[in-house]
């Protein structure tokens, strides 16, 4: 039974009380109540299927990490919602940086660059798919089903006879070994890899 419908809105805090007990069902449950919604938000005003991915991804991830020690102020929902136009504001304010360098090079500047930053952009996913083969071989193939063929987690489940879930966990755990090895190079090669 989902526990989204096994207890009223209005009992939300024994939902967030299994969840701080670390039940796999009720984080679930909320997963897959909200990521529609949350997905829907970014997918709206980015419309990047990658990184609305990768940031809806990211907050469940802390969502996951902070179970225990979890206080809301507000509804579930608000918490999320809040941690998603968090993690937008901050791509949205990396994504304009960088777009006011590129813009304020030089033509010749930009010509110059195009060559080094080639050859940076092939190391950047040379690495990262040294440590994708690292990866266990269910993982690497659902990282790449999803970020080489832009396969949706629902397909990717489908094709390979697995859970909504197992998808996740599978994604989840690549992205949290690449970011560890990669950092904040991760962000680029994800969007070179789209492109």
């Amino acid at each position: 039974m989902n526990i989204i419908k096994k207890y009223n809105q209005s009992d939300e805090s024994a939902i967030l009380a299994l969840l701080k007990e670390g039940d796999m069902g009720a984080y679930e449950a909320i997963y897959n109540e909200y990521w529609p919604r949350l997905y829907g938000y970014v997918y709206n005003r980015l419309k990047s299927k990658e990184v609305a991915e990768e940031i809806i991804q990211e907050v469940f991830f802390s969502l996951w990490k902070k179970h225990t020690e979890l206080q809301l102020t507000h509804s579930l929902a608000a918490y999320l919602f809040t941690a998603v136009k968090y993690q937008l504001l901050n791509y949205l304010k990396s994504d304009r940086i960088r777009r006011i360098y590129i813009s304020n090079l030089t033509p010749e500047q930009q010509s110059d660059n195009s060559n080094e930053e080639h050859i940076a952009a092939t190391d950047l996913k040379n690495t990262m798919e040294k440590e994708v083969s690292r990866l266990p071989e269910k993982c690497q193939q659902v990282f790449r089903m999803s970020r080489h063929e832009h396969l949706s987690i629902t397909d990717i489940a489908n094709t390979l006879n697995i859970s909504h879930k197992t998808v996740e966990n599978h994604l989840t755990k690549a992205l949290r070994q690449l970011r560890m090895v990669l950092g904040h190079h991760l962000f680029i090669i994800l969007l070179l890899i789209g492109q």
